[in-house]
C-alpha cells in the first residue's frame, strides 16, 4: 500500500513536492481550537495498514506538540501500520546541556517525547551543539540530511565570483562542504554572545575578499542579530552587498525587516520553513531518506 501523507499548516508546498516525489496518497488534518485554547485533530484518510508520514516543520514546537501527539496516536488507533514524522526544522535542539542549576535540558527531554510518539523522524539539518548526531539523544531512528548540496546549486547558479562568510565557529560544519562543492574561498568570524539577542562579530580584514561577492550563510536567523552584524563588518570592509543565505528562515519579530535595513543583497532560505524568501526547495535532500525509512530500510 502507498504511504499516506498528513502535512500541518505552515508546508503545503514543501509537503506537495514530497508527496508527489514518494506517489503517496493524500491525507487531510482538521486542527480545531476552542475557545479555551484546547485543541481537537481529525484525520482525513484511511489510515488502516497505511504507513503514515506527518509533515510538520517544528517552528512553533510549545503550540504543536500536543496536536502531532494526538495526531500520531489517532492514526495508530485507525489502523496505521507505522507513523514517521518528517520535521524540516526540528525545534528544541539548542539547549543541550543545563548551563545553570535548576534548567531542564531540553533538547533531551523533547527527543524523548518524539520518540515515543514517532516509529521513526527525518529532519533538515538540525542545530547539533554538543551532541554528535540526532542518535546521541533521540530512542527512535533519526535521520539528518543535509542542505548543502541544493544550497551549492543556488549559489552556483546565482552568485558570480562568492566568498563564503561563517559568522561563528559553529557554521563551518555547513560552510567547509559548501566552500569544497563550490571551490569558493572561506572566511569565518568569531561571534560573542552576550544575551538572546545582542551579539558582537569581529572584523573582516579587505584582503580575504578579494574583491569577490560576499555569501553570508548560517543554519538559523532567528532574531537575525548574528547576520547584521556580520553584513556590518563587511560594509566596515568595503565589500559588495553580501547575499545573505540560511537553512532555516525563523524570522522572529521584525527581524526581516532589520536584515534588509542593515544592507542584506537578498535573503534567501530554504522551504523547511515557509516564508517568502524560500528559494530552495530540501525535498530532494529528504524524499531519498524517506523513501528508505517507508521501504523499511
Amino acid at each position: 500500500m502507498t504511504p499516506l501523507l498528513f502535512a500541518f499548516p505552515g508546508c503545503a508546498p514543501l509537503a506537495q513536492n514530497l508527496r508527489a516525489g514518494l506517489n503517496a496518497r493524500s491525507g487531510g488534518v482538521e486542527w480545531r481550537h476552542f475557545p479555551d485554547g484546547e485543541s481537537l485533530i481529525a484525520l482525513d484518510g484511511d489510515c488502516a495498514g497505511s504507513d503514515v508520514i506527518i509533515v510538520a516543520t517544528l517552528r512553533d514546537p510549545d503550540r504543536l506538540a500536543l496536536p502531532l501527539l494526538f495526531a500520531a496516536r489517532t492514526a495508530r488507533e485507525l489502523g496505521a501500520r507505522s507513523v514517521g514524522l518528517v520535521a524540516p526544522y526540528l525545534g528544541y535542539m539548542r539547549q543541550d546541556a543545563r548551563f545553570r542549576p535548576g534548567q531542564a535540558v531540553s533538547a533531551t527531554h523533547f527527543a524523548a517525547f518524539l520518540s515515543s510518539t514517532f516509529d521513526w523522524l527525518i529532519t533538515v539539518d538540525p542545530h547539533l551543539h554538543r551532541n554528535r548526531d540526532l542518535g546521541a539523544i533521540f530512542q527512535a531512528p533519526a535521520e539528518a540530511v543535509s542542505s548543502v548540496p541544493l544550497v551549492a546549486d543556488w549559489i552556483r547558479a546565482s552568485v558570480a565570483e562568492p566568498v563564503l562568510i561563517g559568522p561563528d565557529a559553529e557554521s563551518v560544519q555547513w560552510l567547509a562542504p559548501l566552500a569544497g562543492r563550490i571551490g569558493a574561498p572561506l572566511v569565518v568570524l568569531d561571534k560573542e554572545r552576550h544575551g538572546d539577542r545582542e551579539v558582537s562579530v569581529s572584523s573582516v580584514p579587505a584582503a580575504t575578499l578579494g574583491g569577490r561577492t560576499p555569501v553570508l550563510f548560517d543554519d538559523i536567523v532567528s532574531t537575525g542579530r548574528t547576520m547584521i552584524q556580520a553584513i556590518a563588518r563587511l560594509r566596515e570592509a568595503g565589500a559588495n552587498a553580501p547575499a545573505c543565505i540560511a537553512v532555516h528562515g525563523i524570522f522572529a519579530g521584525d527581524a526581516e525587516h532589520w536584515l534588509r535595513a542593515a544592507g542584506a543583497g537578498g535573503i534567501v532560505t530554504t522551504n523547511t520553513i515557509e516564508h517568502p524568501t524560500n528559494a530552495i526547495d530540501v525535498a530532494p535532500a529528504l524524499l531519498p531518506a524517506l523513501a528508505r525509512r517507508v521501504a523499511g530500510r
